[in-house]
């Protein structure tokens, strides 16, 4: 695992932070489950945590909710300052949606061990064919910058030249109210789209249909989704 000095947190502390995939645990990396199987406690979200127990052998489960994340990460963190060893999980691979939960870890300790994982972005693009050439990538999963990111949504959808896919923000800005917006913002509603929901889990589910079908919608989505807008065909 590659090290990085990073953060100004109590000095000689290190955790390994890991990205556990989309679901299915068979998409876990060697690396990851190593680093699961070694550690003296394990935290992260309890539905990231459903992916990993068969692989948690003796370690202390520590898991934590968006109320109480700070107050979890201080606890594990003190025990790492004990001689534990800490692996913290999050969905996916960290370099795509996890940003906020790394800088939370990284504002407390010295080190830190980054696991890549295998994204849901990734099997979604499998899943419809397109290459990360031909795709504009943006996610809403953050507390910052979602009106901006919104706003290139709009642009690169008036552009045509590329499929796009885009990361809601669970349970605030999910699909239909996406759809929505960019209509409402002059995107026409004929441009075809896909919406994935729990990719690899064994209740995966998938959409298709036009962006103004997406916006009349009023069942729920899961806060597992991934949109994809695609590409007009070329005449």
């Amino acid at each position: 695992m590659t090290s990085f000095n990073e953060g100004t947190g109590n000095k000689g502390t290190k955790v390994t932070i890991i990205g556990v995939g989309p679901g299915d645990n068979a998409f876990l990396t060697l690396k990851a489950k190593q680093a699961i199987e070694e550690a003296d406690l394990v935290a992260g979200f309890q539905t990231v945590l459903n992916v990993i127990l068969p692989f948690t052998k003796n370690a202390e489960l520590c898991p934590m909710a968006y109320r109480d994340q700070e107050e979890v990460l201080d606890y594990a963190v003190n025990k790492v300052k004990e001689g534990k060893s800490l692996v913290v999980c999050a969905w996916g691979d960290l370099n795509v949606s996890a940003k906020e939960l790394l800088d939370r870890v990284r504002r407390r300790v010295d080190h830190v061990d980054l696991v890549p994982g295998i994204s849901s972005v990734q099997i979604a693009m499998t899943r419809t064919g397109i290459s990360l050439e031909d795709v504009v990538f943006i996610t809403l999963h953050k507390r910052d910058g979602v009106e901006s990111a919104l706003q290139e949504l709009v642009h690169y959808l008036k552009d045509d030249r590329r499929n796009i896919i885009l990361l809601p923000s669970p349970y605030e800005l999910m699909p239909a109210g996406i759809a929505a917006g960019v209509i409402d913002e002059g995107v026409p509603g004929d441009r075809k789209m896909t919406v994935f929901q729990r990719l690899t889990h064994d209740d995966e589910q998938s959409w298709s249909g036009s962006v103004s079908e997406c916006a009349a919608i009023t069942a729920d989505f899961s806060d597992l989704s991934i949109m994809i807008f695609h590409r007009p065909a070329s005449d």
